[in-house]
């Protein structure tokens, strides 16, 4: 690992067994680098997303490449981009769920539509996809399902209720898929990253709540500018994510969850800390609970 990291570090592409990777988002954000490191080690890439004509822009033209719309909240657009690829390439080896949005709020300032949308997006979306793929990679045997998650579905924090809910049930999702999909030969990975300078925070991905209520007013002004003035300058580097993520790809077992960025060690570190407290805390009223014959 330490020469892999040295690899990254140095610009160096991480060369493997030439795979079909599907990539969601492919036209903003880390998506595009994501797409840029698999075809840049020689791998096949299916980019989708909504706006063809921007994904085609951003990554440019390459033997390789096949640009593919696709809305990932419609079952049956999945399923038709999915066709397409495999009509072009064959099968599909890597699928990386990495389209995403962020809805900003406390979640009494968020309607309910805010929130079925963030969902929609965030959760139904990944599964649209996943479903539409797994079928052929049962078939082959084979095939790894990557699921971009956040530091956020595995740490709460207030301002971000709604998409923490999101990405919270797509893990649960994932490590659940993981133990269903194992015995076919199916790997899946979640990764977690920290802040990453993408474009998440961009006008075009982060959704500001409308309504507001006076008990939050400060605090959430106070939240909104932190994320503001933290657009543009977030310490994870994508392109570097992007590399590191070809080698858990090509790794013979991957992990089954990634935690990137420093901040996000130090936030899961922080997270175990607080749950293994909390057991120790009321261990003895937690183990008391047992039927007196059991």
């Amino acid at each position: 690992i330490p020469a892999l990291v040295g690899q990254i570090n140095s610009g160096v592409d991480i060369l493997a067994n030439n795979k079909v990777w599907f990539i969601t988002g492919a036209g903003r954000g880390m998506g595009i680098d994501i797409a840029k490191a698999a075809l840049a080690a020689g791998h096949r890439v299916v980019a989708t997303g909504r706006n063809i004509d921007k994904v085609s822009k951003v990554l440019g033209e390459n033997e390789n490449l096949l640009v593919v719309r696709l809305d990932i909240t419609n079952p049956s657009d999945a399923e038709a981009a999915v066709k397409v690829a495999v009509d072009r390439f064959g099968s599909i080896d890597v699928l990386v769920n990495n389209a995403g949005n962020f809805y900003a709020g406390y979640f009494e300032e968020l309607t309910p539509e805010n929130i079925e949308r963030q969902i929609a997006t965030n959760l139904i979306g990944p599964m649209n996809v996943t479903r539409a793929v797994l079928s052929m990679m049962r078939k082959n045997r084979s095939g790894h399902i990557i699921s971009i998650s956040s530091i956020a579905g595995l740490v709460g924090q207030e301002y971000v209720s709604a998409y923490c809910a999101s990405k919270f049930g797509l893990e649960g999702w994932m490590e659940s898929l993981h133990h269903e999909v194992a015995p076919f030969g199916i790997k899946t990975t979640i990764v977690e990253p920290g802040f990453f300078r993408t474009e998440l925070l961009e006008p075009g991905s982060t959704y500001w709540p409308e309504l507001t209520i006076d008990d939050y007013t400060e605090r959430s002004n106070k939240s909104r500018t932190m994320f503001e003035s933290v657009n543009g300058k977030q310490p994870g580097d994508p392109a570097k994510l992007a590399k590191a993520l070809l080698i858990i790809a090509n790794e013979k077992e991957p992990p089954v969850r990634w935690i990137a960025g420093a901040d996000a060690i130090a936030g899961a570190e922080q997270k175990v800390a607080e749950l293994q407290q909390q057991i120790n805390a009321y261990r003895e009223l937690s183990t008391s609970l047992a039927h007196e014959d059991a």
